[in-house]
């Protein structure tokens, strides 16, 4: 299997936006349909300050390529450069802002917990919000997971980027192997969202990523 990585644009939607939310239920395991909600707020994304995002694009031999899996997953220019192109990974993000939802829910977990508002204000700020990443589980296990996230966050402006993640007993999957392997730290535990009754974990890291750990303890925000 060949792979690319590709920068998407908003303007090319039409091309890669279906793929990559396919991509999305399938890695995540959601039932068939989950994908038409998604749709339009990841069209809302696409208009977010600071939006940007990457996707890994394979070549198929013919025969796999006409699939019928496959075939939902197919990409035509400019994203792919031929029809047996298909998206195995995706990755997004945008500048997070104090008017979005996710912020807010960041910042009502972080007072839940008792941090100063200082500390509240050093973390929900200035950073890059890891929103989805994504690579379909007939393509993991060849790091491209790894090579999404450092495409995604190689020369952003921001300070730090932070990102949301299910808790996992003793973090035992492929995202927190990733996670933990690009150095990302705690910076919140076993947050429940807003409609959903799954706990959540906060991770963060400083920018530049250098793909060197960060020392050990709570993560600090900043260069």
């Amino acid at each position: 299997m060949t792979i690319r990585l590709v920068n998407l644009n908003g303007q090319d939607s039409r091309v890669w936006l279906e793929p990559a939310l396919d991509v999305y239920v399938t890695a995540m395991g959601y039932p068939r349909g989950t994908e038409v909600h998604r749709a339009a707020l990841w069209r809302e994304h696409i208009a977010r300050p600071g939006w940007r995002a990457i996707g890994a694009v394979a070549t198929l031999p013919p025969h796999e390529a006409q699939s019928m899996p496959t075939v939902r997953r197919r990409v035509g220019l400019p994203v792919g450069t031929g029809p047996d192109d298909v998206l195995v990974g995706i990755a997004y993000g945008y500048t997070g802002a104090t008017g979005q939802w996710w912020n807010q829910q960041l910042r009502l977990g972080l007072r839940q917990t008792g941090r100063s508002p200082a500390d509240i204000e050093m973390i929900a700020r200035d950073y890059f919000e890891l929103t989805e990443l994504h690579v379909h589980p007939t393509a993991q296990g060849h790091g491209i997971g790894q090579l999404l996230l450092a495409r995604l966050l190689a020369d952003r402006p921001e300070r730090h980027v932070l990102l949301s993640t299910p808790e996992i007993p003793a973090e035992r999957n492929r995202a927190w192997s990733l996670y933990r392997r690009m150095g990302f730290s705690d910076v919140l535990r076993h947050f429940t969202f807003t409609g959903d009754p799954r706990p959540f974990a906060f991770l963060g890291r400083p920018l530049p990523l250098n793909l060197q750990p960060p020392p050990a303890g709570p993560p600090q925000p900043g260069r």
